[in-house]
């Protein structure tokens, strides 16, 4: 049944006396598993709302009335408990995260499955139900639920949220997508799903790697010194020295003292630098080793450059002891190449480069003309400073308000969906699909 067809019906005992009318429904959440209806919210009058324990229903119809087992009610004001959620007040209406098309939606209807004598949370109907459906036939014809496992909730209730995290959604999802969720989201939505993102770093720093200029210096702003310095220590160089440059002016210096000391001396070395030119847009993530290192050596080393970028790991270079540029190779031929040959065996010398002053545009010709898909950086003395890699020109070249144009979904979205869909579950079968499903002990 749905919760729409919930609401507003009358609540009466077994003698059908009226007790009140049905004003919410109570679910337990139970991280990863379909949440359990724990009791109802009964309105009796006088703006007053009582619990009632699901143990206490006798009978809960949708065509009908809420049946009690006893007319016997705790006069006790409602009051929710850790980990509870009112459907209707916290989900109906409200917005929910389609974890598989990585976007915003809003729930417009619940269903509630039976399963064993037992009522779950079991689908979110996320249709706008036409104005026409309950005037011409049954208004649950028009409902097109998809399982609750689907999507992740946005209650705000906070001791809730407690609950919901360990197991939160959206971390499924890759950074640029939970960065344009947050740019689609309100304040409060917004706050909620940096609170699931912030349980793990690495993925916080990626998603302000991916945040519109405003927006990362909005919610950096908004945090203690302490807190910038941890996101900024995990982010790339590069992204880090355009966030400390958009933070304001007198939390900068605070901000830099607290980065560890390799980080602060990239961030500070790329600050110098016009964010238009050649020094702005490099990264300082680059694998550089002795012209005669073996090709083996130069797969290992590869291998272990977990912490850099990888983007940048797709071209290998060759330098002397004093750090200038001598040659390149992809790593593609690298790998391709016989493991006891020289790394300038397999390398180009002379590779194209760039001084730091260089502007956008000639590096965006530089990089079409030669097919580059990283490109190096050098000072006066021919000293390897850093890489821009293909990924930062696009995004230095694109509109600024790329971000918020929607983006065509592949011909075969489809089928990831359906790939990733619960056999049986609602949008697949119907409620029934819950069978078999093994639920969490309470």
């Amino acid at each position: 049944m749905h919760l729409s067809s919930l609401v507003k019906r009358p609540v009466v005992d077994p003698g059908d006396r009226s007790l009140g009318r049905l004003s919410d429904v109570i679910v337990r959440l139970r991280g990863a598993d379909y949440p359990v209806v724990t009791g109802l919210v009964v309105g009796v009058g006088g703006g007053r709302e009582l619990f009632v324990p699901v143990e206490q229903v006798a009978a809960l119809d949708a065509e009908g009335l809420v049946e009690l087992e006893s007319a016997r009610l705790d006069l006790r004001p409602f009051g929710r408990r850790e980990g509870e959620v009112l459907l209707r007040a916290d989900v109906l209406g409200h917005r929910l995260i389609d974890v598989g098309e990585a976007r915003l939606v809003r729930a417009q209807d619940l269903e509630l499955a039976d399963r064993d004598g037992q009522w779950l949370l079991s689908g979110v109907d996320t249709h706008r139900p036409h104005r026409l459906l309950g005037v011409f036939g049954d208004r649950a014809t028009g409902h097109a639920c998809r399982d609750w496992k689907a999507f992740e909730p946005l209650i705000g209730h906070s001791r809730s949220a407690l609950v919901r995290r360990p197991s939160a959604r959206i971390r499924r999802l890759r950074p640029a997508e939970i960065a344009d969720l947050l740019e689609d989201a309100s304040r409060d939505e917004e706050r909620e799903i940096l609170g699931d993102v912030r349980q793990d770093p690495e993925l916080e720093a990626d998603v302000f790697e991916e945040l519109e200029e405003d927006r990362a210096s909005r919610l950096l702003n908004a945090r203690t010194d302490e807190e910038i310095a941890a996101v900024l220590a995990r982010m790339r160089a590069d992204d880090a020295a355009d966030a400390i440059d958009d933070l304001r002016q007198g939390r900068r210096r605070t901000v830099l003292e607290l980065l560890p000391a390799g980080q602060r001396a990239k961030v500070l070395t790329l600050m110098g630098f016009n964010p238009a030119s050649a020094g702005g847009l490099m990264g300082m993530d680059f694998l550089a080793l002795p012209p005669d290192t073996p090709v083996s050596e130069a797969e290992a080393a590869v291998r272990r450059a977990n912490r850099l970028q990888p983007e940048a790991l797709t071209s290998v270079y060759t330098a002397d002891e004093e750090g200038r540029l001598l040659g390149w190779a992809r790593l593609v031929t690298v790998l391709q190449s016989d493991p006891g040959l020289r790394l300038a065996e397999v390398s180009e010398a002379d590779p194209v480069r760039v001084g730091p002053d260089t502007d956008l545009v000639d590096v965006a010709l530089l990089m079409t003309d030669y097919n580059l898909i990283t490109l190096p950086v050098v000072d006066d003395e021919g000293v390897l400073l850093g890489v821009i890699t293909v990924d930062d020109v696009l995004e230095a070249t694109l509109p600024e308000d790329w971000r918020r144009r929607e983006v065509a979904p592949p011909p075969d979205a489809h089928r990831a969906v359906e790939a990733g869909s619960i056999p049986g579950a609602p949008g697949a079968g119907g409620a029934e699909g819950l069978e078999g499903h093994e639920e969490s002990s309470p």
